[in-house]
């Protein structure tokens, strides 16, 4: 597996809410979050808007293969990030993009030992039925709550402006399968323009609608199964 790390600045790293002691120490609230997608879905491209950098390596490979073949794990603090209790409180994102493939049970657990918090289902506007059977694997590795801990993202969201339609006009007229699930997680859906800078344009937005998902858990993790059968 291959591991990355992204740290701007050297933090005291909380699993939880914790008092200020010192003036040396900060509240850092750090998130576990999972992308999931099918091959050319943009896993990477939303990675790098969570972290607001370009490190996770984006573009695609000769017959249209991913460019992603590992796991790949990415860390990005964002000093002071909100307010919880008068106290301003870091942003810590730990950030696991996966392979083109089912996420495995075990790998999931080396990676994420206390859990996950946010799951990111990405789905490209253009191909959405190449994830048909994503939302039965989620169910069985992390059982009937991962909905309650889901976002979907919706990419190549400038296809809808070419062909001159709505969004709300595309989730009713889209696959059963994806409509379902838009009702279905808790995050609810966003739509994302590839035309434009990730990074820089729908950072803030994705981080602020992951952060908010997580306090609606109170920040509890989603735990892998010890038992599953894919």
């Amino acid at each position: 597996m291959e591991h990355g790390r992204r740290c701007d600045k050297p933090v005291n790293i909380l699993g939880r809410w914790s008092p200020q002691d010192n003036s040396d120490e900060r509240n850092v609230l750090v998130l576990n979050v999972l992308l999931l997608g099918s091959r050319q879905c943009g896993r990477s491209s939303v990675g790098n808007a969570l972290i607001g950098g370009h490190e996770f390596q984006t573009g695609t490979r000769i017959c249209g293969d991913s460019v992603t073949t590992e796991y790949k794990v990415l860390s990005r603090n964002y000093p002071q990030y909100f307010r919880r209790q008068g106290a301003e409180c870091d942003l810590m994102l730990r950030v696991i993009d996966t392979p083109p493939l089912l996420p495995q049970q075990q790998i999931v657990r080396e990676l994420c030992p206390e859990g996950v918090h946010v799951l990111v289902v990405i789905v490209r506007i253009d191909l959405p039925q190449e994830n048909i059977h994503l939302d039965q694997h989620m169910e069985s590795l992390f059982g009937p709550e991962w909905h309650r801990h889901a976002l979907l993202v919706l990419t190549y969201a400038d296809h809808l402006k070419k062909a001159g339609l709505q969004q709300s006009d595309y989730l009713a007229q889209t696959s059963d399968w994806l409509r379902a699930l838009a009702k279905e997680v808790t995050g609810g859906v966003l739509f994302l323009d590839n035309s434009c800078d990730w990074p820089l344009m729908r950072g803030k937005p994705l981080r602020e609608t992951l952060l908010n998902l997580s306090a609606r858990n109170h920040h509890k993790t989603l735990k892998v199964r010890t038992s599953v059968s894919l």
